[in-house]
Order: C-alpha cells, then sequence, then structure tokens
C-alpha cells in the first residue's frame, strides 16, 4: 500500500543516475530523510557512558582472569538445575504467560518465607512482586516513587545503578560517605570501619526528601549494616516521612558469624520499605534474572502500575524453578545440608583465599563482611607509581586497573566508579575484586600474582 522511502528515492534519481547531478541529489534525500529533532530523551543526558564496557572490551583483549564482574563462574547447585529442568520439560503451560505480577507458587513461598524473616503476614498477591532480576526491582521502585525535584538519599560507595535509575524518574540524588576510620599500623582493614557520620546522614535529609536508598551487605564493600547503624537510619526516615529502598541481594552472603537484619523488621519501618531480592545471588543463577519487592500493599500498588505498562510479565519457567528451589531451601532452613549455610561457608573460604594471595604482592585488601566483594587498597601503589598513562582527570584506580589488566592480566573494577562524581578523587586508590569464582580462576589468580611478586623482587 505504502511506498517505501527508497524506491521513492529510487523512482526520483533514476533517470539522472550517471549524470553529475545524481550524488548530489541522493546526498539531499538523504538528509531529508534523516531526522532533525533531538532523539534522545533528556533524562538520557549525562548518563549514557558505561564504565563496565571498556574493562570488560580489555578483559576479552588481554585474556585476563577476570575478578571484575560480579558473577559466579561454577554451576547453582544441582536442586536448583533440576528444578529449572523440570520446568522446560513439564507442564506445556509453563510456556505461557503466568500472573503478571508473579507465579503464584512463587509469590506464595516468598510471602512464607520472608514474612517469618521480617516478621509481617505477607499477602502473595498484595505485598510481593517478582520482577526482572533484583534490576527490575529497582527500576520499578525508582520510577513508581520518585518524582520530578524528589531528593534520593545514596550511600557511598552505592551499586553504580542508585544514580542514573533516580536521574532517568527526574529525581535529584544528595550523597553520603561511608567513611574509613584509622586502623592502627599493620592492623586488618574491616568492611565495619567504614561508618556513617550520624550529623552528616541528618543534614541530607530535607523536605524535599523522598526516599533513601540503603544496600546491606553493601557493593562494592562488603558492609553489613549493624542494628545500631540501621536504627540510626530507621529513625531519621521516620522523622522526615522519608520511604526507604533496601536493596539485600546478598543477604545470605554474611561472614565470620555477622548477622544480616531487614531493615523492613525494625519498629515502624514495615510501612514506609521496599526490600529488594535476587533469586541470581540467592542461588548463584544470576542469569534467570528473577528478583522481587516485599512492601506494604500502599506502596506496591504504585510498583505494580509501573510493572503492568512495561514489563508486565517475567518469564514463567525461570519463576517456577525457583519457586521449587525456595521450596527445598525451606525444608534445610538453618540446618547444615541447606544452600544458605553452605555457600557463605565455601565464599568465606574463597574470599580468605583471595586477600592471602593479594596480600604476598603488597596489595592491601579490606576484609568484607558480606556480598561478592572485597575491595583492595591501593595506596602505596598510588604513591610509587603515581604517573600511569591516562587523562590527567581520570581516577588513579581506573589508570591502575586498565595497567594492570593489560601488564599483569588480571581484571577487578576501580571503586571510584561507586562513587558521584565530586568524590571520586578522594576515593581514587581502591579497586573491587569479585572472590564468588571457582577453583580453577583462583588458581589462575595465584599464578598472576605469584609472577607479578617475582616481579617485585630485587
Amino acid at each position: 500500500m505504502f511506498r517505501s522511502a527508497a524506491a521513492i528515492s529510487g523512482h526520483l534519481v533514476g533517470p539522472l543516475w550517471g549524470k553529475k547531478v545524481g550524488a548530489s541529489l541522493t546526498r539531499c534525500l538523504h538528509q531529508t530523510l534523516t531526522m532533525a529533532k533531538r532523539l534522545q530523551a533528556h533524562r538520557l543526558d549525562g548518563i549514557d557512558h558505561n564504565p563496565w564496557v571498556e574493562f570488560t572490551r580489555l578483559a576479552s583483549q588481554y585474556n585476563a582472569v577476570n575478578l571484575g564482574q560480579g558473577f559466579p563462574d561454577f554451576s547453582p547447585p544441582d536442586f536448583a538445575l533440576e528444578a529449572f529442568q523440570q520446568a522446560i520439560s513439564g507442564d506445556i503451560m509453563l510456556n505461557q504467560y503466568t500472573m503478571a505480577f508473579g507465579y503464584p507458587p512463587l509469590t506464595r513461598i516468598l510471602a512464607d518465607f520472608f514474612g517469618k524473616l521480617l516478621g509481617q503476614e505477607l499477602d502473595p498477591l498484595k505485598n510481593v512482586l517478582v520482577t526482572v532480576g533484583a534490576y527490575g526491582a529497582l527500576f520499578t521502585a525508582f520510577q513508581a516513587l520518585v518524582d520530578e525535584g524528589d531528593e534520593v538519599i545514596i550511600i557511598e560507595p552505592f551499586f553504580d545503578c542508585y544514580e542514573p535509575m533516580t536521574l532517568m524518574a527526574g529525581g535529584r540524588p544528595v550523597f553520603v560517605s561511608l567513611k574509613p576510620s584509622h586502623t592502627p599500623e599493620g592492623g586488618l582493614k574491616l568492611s565495619s570501619d567504614w561508618q556513617l557520620d550520624p550529623t552528616e546522614l541528618a543534614s541530607k535529609f530535607t523536605s524535599r526528601t523522598k526516599a533513601l536508598v540503603l544496600n546491606t551487605p553493601n557493593n562494592p564493600l562488603g558492609k553489613v549494616f549493624s542494628k545500631s547503624e540501621l536504627e540510626l537510619v530507621a529513625s531519621l526516615c521516620q522523622q522526615h516521612d522519608v520511604l526507604c529502598i533496601s536493596d539485600e541481594v546478598y543477604q545470605w552472603l554474611v561472614y565470620d558469624e555477622h548477622q544480616h537484619i531487614s531493615i523492613a523488621s525494625l519498629p515502624g519501618m514495615w510501612e514506609r520499605t521496599l526490600t529488594i531480592g535476587s533469586a541470581g545471588k540467592t542461588f548463584s543463577a544470576t542469569g534467570w534474572k528473577v528478583g522481587w519487592v516485599l512492601g506494604p500493599d500502599h506502596i506496591m500498588k504504585h510498583l505494580r502500575t509501573v510493572h503492568q505498562n512495561s514489563v508486565y510479565h517475567c518469564p514463567t519457567q525461570a519463576q517456577a524453578a525457583v519457586a521449587k528451589s525456595f521450596e527445598q531451601e525451606l525444608r534445610h532452613l538453618g540446618q547444615p545440608s541447606s544452600y544458605f549455610v553452605q555457600l557463605p561457608q565455601a565464599m568465606q573460604r574463597n574470599r580468605d583465599h583471595m586477600i592471602r594471595s593479594l596480600r604476598s604482592v603488597g596489595l592491601d585488601p579490606i576484609i568484607p563482611q558480606g556480598s561478592y566483594f572485597l575491595i583492595t587498597d591501593i595506596l602505596q601503589i598510588k604513591n610509587k607509581m603515581p604517573d600511569l598513562p591516562g587523562a590527567a582527570d581520570e581516577p588513579y584506580d581506573r589508570r591502575f586497573v586498565k595497567w594492570m589488566i593489560k601488564n599483569k592480566g588480571l581484571v577487578a573494577i576501580p571503586v571510584s566508579i561507586f562513587y558521584s562524581g565530586p568524590h571520586q578523587m578522594d576515593f581514587d586508590h581502591y579497586i573491587r575484586f569479585c572472590f564468588v569464582k571457582n577453583e580453577g580462576t583462583l588458581r589462575a589468580m595465584d599464578e598472576k600474582l605469584q609472577n607479578w611478586k617475582a616481579e617485585l623482587k630485587p
């Protein structure tokens, strides 16, 4: 019915083809058909650069040991794999849509499982929303709750999507930094040494503050917020009538007998908190992209509005596999056979292995209480090698990581990317490693570090 632009162009240009005017007419038509209007939405301004792309490309180019990106390179537990295989080969209706806000067996078990932990009786239809990973949960929350000009308090270092998601919703990020306390000479550096200043935190709350984003255990630092720290945050949120978006995807990965506490379980916080979780982190299956949000119905109904008008629905088979996996875990919870017991025990051994290896070449790791990650202080290296290649205004840790990939065959992530622009230079002497890796990857890391150590000998 409609003639394409290419056909029209060919019809007009045809009689002139081979003449000098042909090429210029073609260029003119191309310019006419190219949009002159601005293409990208203003909300994308300033957030189009993604530093992860560069480091991933370098890792591949130099065939380096990838300790940067946060995903396991080992298999999920057998019971989870079996659940997924059953989901794709069993009930044919699992190939079709399920309930938009979550596969009913999954929402029911999430309500039962987390209701006990939060001290709430959760309604699977009103208090649970299944999302496309925790990323989808965060995006849905920001879009549903943050309005033009609203302020969102973000604790630094922060998972790097919080800032752009705030900006895309029209909000204004307000940053407050965890700051390390002084460690005695020769003493161990711990993630728990990084603390919020109560006065500084209180000063960030204004009449425009809509929400505070909490991440515990924290990525990239590995800090597990203590009950007293959570009570401080809770009291300020209640005092200023502020929502709390609590990212708790690493809640099962806690080490050295530390305890994860959900801020929603504290008095007065359930009614103003969204608790976000991830099956990818819970069952070591990040590619399944199943996440969830838990919260009171008067908040959740707004997330459901965004969800039904965006993704609408998450893959049914992955949800079915996660539901079966939680059923399995519920039968073993608290016992030595529990995956939520076994996984942190194994990852604590990985963490300690990595710490020993990093120290062997003079790196200065900060011992995390939880998560997939540890950060390492490279200030001594910065003092010895201040002039690494790179732009003068590029934070040192980014230059160092690129140097390390190219010259030492190891990939880490510069911690400055987890800070707001004004604070990046203050924290540009830290890099982040992921220790949730298999034995082969850790051995490859050891080999690279031992070669590095040999080069340091006089």
